[in-house]
């Protein structure tokens, strides 16, 4: 039995006082890719946020590698996070450093100091996504595809047990969309877990995987497994 590596039990989540979700119940295990759906303001973006302890869990029992998110203390909240790869929809890469600095800027925030195994943390990174001819170049310089395979090497530079991804391919296109799908599902065969909020309808019927659909202000599992 695989381990795993979320776990919701009738989770409520709040924001600004307000229930967004309730009797959110779910379970993702090593290795294991999932889909989160549900149209805009459904509260995706706000359960992925509780992942990471960002938002914190107004009632029931969730846990993320093995932390109690609802007893979570602050001092903890960085140790998680470094067992974690997050990617965003718009990159969030840093435009005024070259990718090599990008990524060197992560590891040294995260701990690593020595600079030869910087230097080969970050070359493993950037053939895991198929970009060590760009370690130079500058973000900006790159096409949108290749800034977000940038932006999955970082989320795996930290040899992460989970990756969240939030719209990872909303700003591609379907070609290119197609190739950060093909690399997501490599990564969680390789034994890493993957939450991938989305709406991209063709991507979910290309790359089947469990579908988590945010609506009515819960969480239900649907498809052929639901």
């Amino acid at each position: 039995m695989t381990r795993k590596i979320i776990e919701y039990n009738r989770v409520t989540i709040e924001r600004a006082g307000t229930t967004v979700l309730s009797d959110v119940t779910f379970a993702l295990h090593e290795g294991e890719m999932a889909y989160l759906t549900g149209r805009v303001g459904s509260g995706k973006t706000t359960l992925l946020k509780t992942l990471y302890a960002q938002l914190p869990i107004a009632s029931g029992e969730a846990q993320v590698l093995d932390y109690d998110l609802t007893a979570i203390k602050q001092r903890d909240i960085p140790t998680l996070r470094r067992q974690l790869g997050i990617v965003f929809q718009d990159f969030q890469l840093l435009m005024d450093r070259n990718v090599f600095d990008n990524l060197k800027f992560v590891l040294k925030a995260t701990g690593w100091r020595k600079n030869e195994e910087i230097d080969e943390r970050i070359e493993w990174a950037l053939k895991q996504v198929g970009m060590t001819s760009k370690v130079y170049d500058m973000p900006y310089r790159l096409s949108g595809g290749e800034q977000q395979r940038i932006a999955i090497a970082r989320a795996l530079l930290n040899d992460p047990q989970l990756i969240l991804a939030d719209e990872p391919t909303g700003n591609l296109d379907q070609d290119t969309a197609r190739g950060i799908m093909q690399l997501l599902k490599a990564i969680a065969s390789s034994g890493t877990a993957v939450l991938m909020a989305t709406h991209n309808r063709a991507i979910i019927e290309q790359f089947p995987a469990t579908e988590l659909r945010c609506e009515d202000s819960t969480l239900k599992k649907v498809g052929a497994n639901a």
